[in-house]
This record gives structure tokens, C-alpha cells and sequence, in this order.
């Protein structure tokens, strides 16, 4: 990746670094679970009842990548790790968490973000594990610079149909999360606009990390193209 830095991480961190994917890896497969069977085996409980503590948990830990990049225990570019991170926290925080179930958590978006995020997470981290315990199956590499082809349009668009369901409801509830003039800071806070200005940067930051994934998967997929390099 862009940016990437050559210090291997230290016994320690790499134990770390093993837990920590690992950890994630079974949470996603969980949650992963948790989606089959809401739609295998139906109940009164609606999908975001069964999964919300388990997303919650697995999706904010995520944020413990953008210090891991920061520092330089992993060669991951700060910038792109901090916009994935934070389109995925504000959603589950800051639109399914913050608006009625009515809402974003009803949207046809929701199990469509879920399927793919869980889908998408459980090959990633997998592949970081195998890859800090030295074992790596070529099946990996390649579901790690594939599956992102089909997931990645998938994921987005659930996620952008949660948005809009939120927007739904800020355009109902105007003042909800908003701090209005006048008020004794004289500063203003519109919900709505928020959720409106992360909408429209999908439109140059999708394109953007879509084709940096498929020129990470050609330098991993393609040996001819590494040995040409090298000469």
C-alpha cells in the first residue's frame, strides 16, 4: 500500500497484531452467523436486534487500525485507513444508532452493508493472521484481492441506502442531533447536512479506494508484473 514502511513489527507487537486479527476474525465470522440465520431461521426480532451489540463491538474496534497505521505497526496508508474506518463507524454509530429503527435500521440497506462488510472482513483479517503466523494459502490471497470486486459495490450501496434512510428522518425531525441559532455559542450543527456531505464523498472517495484495491490486487496476483519490476 501507498506509503508503506519496511520496519517489521517486533515479537510483541506481532502477537499483538496475531490476536487482534484473529479476535476480529471470529467476531465478523459471528456476526456473519448472525445474518445467515436471521434469514434461515425468521423471528420477531428484526436483524439489527440480533446483530447490533456484536456489529457495535467489531466495527468500532476497528478504529484501533487507524493507531496501528499511525504508529507504523502495520504498512497501511493513514489517510485511506481513516476514510474506510470512518465511513463504517458513522454509520453504525452516528446513522443506524442514532435515528429509530423505523429508519436506517429497517432500510433494505442494512443487511446488504452487513452481508458484505462481514463477508469482506472475515477473509481480511483472516489473511493478516495467516499472514503474521507465516502461513498464507493462495486461496486467501486470492479472496483477499477478488471478493472486494463484487463486496465492495455491495457494501457501498447498503451503506448509502442507510444514509438516505437517515436523511429521511432528519428531513421529519429537523432539530434531532442539530444545535440551531440562536444559542449562547453561536455555532450551528445541522444532522442533516452531515449526513448529506458524507453522501456526496462517496462520489470521489468510491472510485478512488475501488481502483487502489485492483492495483493492489494486480502487483499480488500477477508475478509477471512483480518480475518485471524487479528487473
Amino acid at each position: 500500500m501507498a506509503g508503506a514502511k519496511s520496519k517489521k513489527p517486533g515479537s510483541l507487537a506481532k502477537f499483538y497484531l496475531a490476536s487482534y486479527n484473529l479476535g476480529q476474525t471470529l467476531g465478523w465470522s459471528y456476526i456473519l452467523y448472525q445474518v445467515i440465520l436471521h434469514y434461515i431461521s425468521p423471528s420477531s426480532s428484526t436483524l439489527w436486534n440480533k446483530t447490533e451489540l456484536s456489529v457495535f463491538i467489531f466495527q468500532n474496534a476497528a478504529v484501533l487500525e487507524i493507531i496501528h497505521a499511525a504508529i507504523g505497526l502495520v504498512p497501511s496508508n493513514v489517510i485511506i485507513t481513516t476514510f474506510q474506518v470512518f465511513s463504517r463507524v458513522m454509520l453504525v454509530v452516528g446513522v443506524i444508532l442514532a435515528t429509530p429503527y423505523t429508519y436506517a435500521a429497517a432500510s433494505p440497506g442494512l443487511p446488504l452493508a452487513l452481508l458484505a462488510w462481514s463477508i469482506t472482513e472475515v477473509i481480511r483479517y483472516f489473511y493478516y493472521f495467516v499472514n503474521l503466523i507465516g502461513i498464507v494459502p493462495h486461496i486467501i490471497i486470492w479472496l483477499r484481492y477478488t471478493a472486494f470486486i463484487i463486496l465492495y459495490p455491495i457494501g457501498v450501496t447498503g451503506e448509502l441506502l442507510c444514509f438516505y434512510a437517515a436523511v429521511q428522518y432528519a428531513n421529519v425531525k429537523p432539530d434531532s442531533w442539530s444545535y440551531v441559532l440562536p444559542n449562547p455559542w453561536n455555532f450551528t450543527f445541522s444532522y442533516l447536512y452531515l449526513l448529506l456531505g458524507v453522501m456526496l464523498a462517496y462520489i470521489p472517495l468510491f472510485p478512488q479506494l475501488y481502483l487502489h484495491m485492483f492495483a493492489q490486487r494486480r502487483k499480488m496476483l500477477n508475478p509477471s508484473a512483480k518480475a518485471k519490476k524487479a528487473h
